[in-house]
């Protein structure tokens, strides 16, 4: 084999690790890999990678010693504490000028924190979200870095080689300064989250309200794959109803009702309240993990609590059109809301996000690739200080179209007795956010009567504040201080 140095090195051989390196070689690179568990490293080097411009260590600093100069390394290995283990031993055998690429799913304040600390050792350093799961590794991900822009552009045609394609374009782009890459890969995931909830309450209500089939529920998700619901999450969500093992039995029916979570959404949802974003579809999202994981409690309760018993009388066909647009209008809320996340961050952490950008490399690869992505680039793309895709013409339109059925579907989805939290809360942010006035006044009161903590007028310019003494003794006093 030849013995020139590596393009690249990669630490981190699970599936992702793997597959990602017989991508990039595919493409034309030569890779340096090293995995803390030898026999891993072996076994993918005698399966897998042989007979390929793959080259193992059994060491970091034996894998630093068989790349280029200045070298780029890439680390998949698991969040938290274990990157900065493996920053902290590969530092010491790398020189200024050398990359880290961090391709896991870091939280992107650890990846602020590691950005300064390499950047006093000379280091440069990339926050990388990778997205498209083992498949997308493969054979093309969607791709989100985010550090020095001469750091992303040394490795830019790596990741524009071995990215997804959209319309021929490469599903990757620059997305800002330090932890940008990383808040984007946590946003996605979050809208990730709102999307599978989103689905699974659908999936619900055709198995419990309509009593529907597997495969009846199957070829409906196929039907909707093909017009405007067309997705990575719709399509594997075709697959799994219809999928039966050996014995001709269907997997999902046998599946603990238990979600597990990573924290990404969890995370999102923090990073929502902390900026004052009402990413509301995706906090009950994550909240209905939460509520899923008490299975004894449930269990329980089933029995002592009452409820009504689901029975629906209507056409099914109709109803499952109305599902169709339910389900449609509350992904635009989702992503709606994610977007509106990007674009607080982008001010609140200096990140310049250029949401069109964001848009298009969403658009294949990645879990959350939906057909009207293409129509959020275009929106972005049109008006770039869009506050929100609902004041979009096409999206204003096809909420409006699809809205006397999503109101059905809720309403018919309570009195049934079904829980559709994110469906359920899509509707009420649509409703809040298109009423010129809402309950807050009431709020403002309460808190003015109780606390003095004075309240704005819609008759007075904002900024001026005021107080009543609601009962006749609290005089003229107020809060030290106004907070919304």
């Amino acid at each position: 084999m030849n013995k020139k140095r590596c393009d690249i090195g990669l630490i981190g051989l699970a599936v992702m690790g793997q597959n990602l390196v017989l991508n990039v070689e595919r493409n034309g690179y030569s890779v340096g890999v090293y995995n803390r568990t030898t026999a891993r490293t072996e076994e993918f080097m005698e399966e897998r990678a042989q007979g390929r411009a793959i080259r193992a260590a059994t060491t970091i600093e034996e894998l630093v010693d068989l790349l280029q100069r200045p070298r780029s390394v890439m680390l998949l290995v698991k969040a938290g504490w274990p990157v900065d283990a493996v920053i902290e031993e590969l530092i010491l055998h790398l020189e200024p000028g050398d990359l880290i690429i961090d391709g896991g799913n870091s939280f992107f304040k650890d990846t602020e924190r590691r950005s300064e600390m390499l950047e006093d050792e000379g280091i440069l350093y990339i926050g990388t979200g990778v997205s498209g799961g083992e498949y997308g590794a493969l054979h093309g991900p969607s791709i989100m870095p985010g550090g020095p822009r001469e750091a992303y552009d040394r490795v830019a045609p790596i990741f524009e080689d071995i990215a997804a394609r959209a319309d021929g374009e490469p599903c990757v782009a620059y997305m800002g300064p330090r932890g940008a890459g990383h808040y984007v890969k946590m946003v996605h995931n979050g809208i990730e989250y709102g999307d599978m909830e989103l689905i699974s309450e659908s999936y619900f209500i055709m198995k419990h309200l309509l009593g529907m089939t597997n495969e009846e529920m199957s070829d409906v998700f196929a039907a909707w794959d093909e017009g405007k619901l067309d997705s990575y999450l719709i399509e594997i969500t075709r697959d799994i109803l219809s999928f039966q093992d050996g014995d001709g039995e269907y997997p999902i029916d046998y599946i603990l009702d238990a979600a597990g979570q990573k924290g990404t959404g969890k995370w999102t949802a923090i990073s929502s309240l902390e900026m004052g974003i009402p990413l509301t579809l995706i906090g009950e999202a994550v909240q209905a993990r939460f509520l899923s994981a008490l299975v004894e409690e449930r269990k329980a309760a089933s029995r002592a609590l009452e409820g009504p018993e689901p029975r629906f009388e209507g056409d099914r066909g109709t109803f499952l059109e109305d599902l169709h647009d339910a389900l449609y209008a509350s992904k635009i809320i989702s992503y709606t809301q994610g977007f509106m996340l990007l674009r607080a961050a982008s001010e609140e952490y200096d990140y310049n996000l250029q949401l069109k950008d964001i848009a298009k490399v969403w658009r294949a690869g990645c879990i959350i690739r939906s057909v009207f992505l293409g129509n959020i680039m275009e929106a972005f793309e049109a008006s770039p200080d869009l506050a929100n895709l609902l004041l979009d013409d096409y999206f204003r339109e096809e909420v409006a179209a699809a809205q006397p059925a999503w109101r059905r579907v809720v309403s018919e989805a309570v009195r049934a007795g079904l829980p559709v939290p994110a469906m359920a809360s899509a509707l009420t942010f649509y409703d809040g956010y298109r009423r010129e006035r809402v309950s807050a006044n009431m709020i403002q009161a309460q808190r003015d009567y109780f606390g003095a903590h004075t309240y704005e007028r819609v008759d007075k310019p904002r900024g001026e504040h005021f107080h009543t003494d609601w009962i006749g003794s609290g005089g003229d006093v107020t809060s030290g201080s106004y907070t919304a």
